[in-house]
């Protein structure tokens, strides 16, 4: 029998049944969870839910192009102590120059963490790899002070991608994968709720058809997310815009739309 999580749809996350059997099939095998979709679907939100409705703590490792899998681990800060070595600093404890990195916080952790590994895909082709020993023995060796570090708690690791890129088979391989797909216009409006106390329903009945509208526009560049349709949503509201007009004029077009071919396509279509 799969072991039921604590997370589910609430006020704060609204997540799909499927994501959530996902979740939990992850969390009974105890192996990471790897999250793909467009930007806006929520991936980055979802340890944040997990962490939040688990009563764990959340550790962020944000990759970027020039991360490396060491990065996650530890660093040792040589210059530092060749400096303080210089000015008649004490440089033989060794291990105050060693800073441990977000995936060697969550192996050293006393208690078990959620550990986001965020847009994994942004850094290069071997970082994936490069983290599979570690990720497997759930261990990893200082070598400046001789030191092997083995968690006490094998963290729960999710893993985001926007798709950018293919990702190794030998990684794959020991990720349960899922895609979440862009929401729904029920979905959405589940979404919205749980960001406004309250809302009128013809402004956000308005909105959100105009929204898919401008996402089904053939040919956009980059097309609105979620996130966007709220900020829009709230400048609506602050502005007391009527509902009747949205559709046709289009009012701070450029709080969903960052992209000057995308800006003249929605409003020459409109």
């Amino acid at each position: 029998m799969i072991r039921q999580s604590q997370l589910e749809t609430s006020q704060s996350y609204v997540a799909a049944e499927d994501l959530l059997k996902t979740v939990n099939i992850a969390l009974t095998l105890e192996k990471p969870l790897l999250v793909k979709g467009e930007p806006g679907t929520g991936k980055t939100m979802l340890a944040h839910a997990v962490a939040e409705s688990l009563g764990k703590e959340l550790l962020i490792w944000n990759i970027k192009s020039t991360t490396k899998a060491q990065d996650g681990l530890y660093t040792y800060d040589v210059v530092q102590r060749l400096y303080d070595s210089q000015f008649g600093g004490q440089v033989d404890d060794i291990g105050q120059y060693v800073h441990f990195g977000k995936l060697g916080e969550a192996f050293r952790s006393e208690d078990q963490v959620v550990l986001l590994i965020d847009e994994i895909d942004k850094a290069d082709l071997e970082f994936p790899n490069d983290l599979l020993w570690e990720m497997d023995q759930m261990e990893f060796y200082v070598q400046e002070t001789k030191e092997t570090f083995r968690a006490k708690h094998r963290p729960i690791v999710i893993i985001t991608s926007n798709a950018e890129k293919e990702l190794p088979d030998a990684f794959l391989r020991r990720c349960i994968f899922h895609y979440i797909e862009f929401p729904n216009r029920v979905q959405m409006r589940q979404i919205v709720h749980a960001h406004f106390d309250r809302i009128d329903e013809e402004l956000l009945q308005q909105a959100v058809s105009t929204f898919y509208n401008i996402r089904s526009t053939p040919g956009l560049m980059k097309k609105p997310s979620t996130s966007e349709l709220i900020d829009w949503l709230r400048a609506l509201t602050l502005d007391g815009i009527d509902p009747a007009v949205i559709q046709q004029e289009l009012p701070y077009l450029g709080v969903l739309l960052k992209k000057d071919k995308d800006f003249n396509l929605v409003k020459k279509g409109k």
